[in-house]
């Protein structure tokens, strides 16, 4: 199953099948790093919304960037939820 990029009313809006897979704690996980500019305080306010919200780090990321890219034009290429993208 091809995971689509439907518009939703609010561009923010992570994607259902994104969202079920960050749910399932068993979801296989892999480190990402990359260097990103310090003035836009990107771990301070990732820090500040997992105190608020109970959100982890790494689904915060996820979920971002994920949304982003679709947004863009580039869906994850999945078989099933619980499979990596290829």
């Amino acid at each position: 199953m091809e995971a689509q990029s439907q518009p939703a009313e609010n561009p923010f809006t992570p994607h259902p099948i994104t969202l079920e897979i960050i749910s399932n704690r068993r979801t296989q996980r892999g480190q990402l790093n990359y260097a990103v500019p310090d003035v836009l305080q990107l771990q301070k306010r990732i820090r500040r919304y997992n105190a608020d919200h109970d959100v982890p780090h790494g689904d915060i990321v996820a979920l971002a960037l994920d949304t982003w890219l679709r947004a863009k034009g580039y869906p994850p290429n999945l078989t099933s939820p619980n499979t990596e993208a290829r």
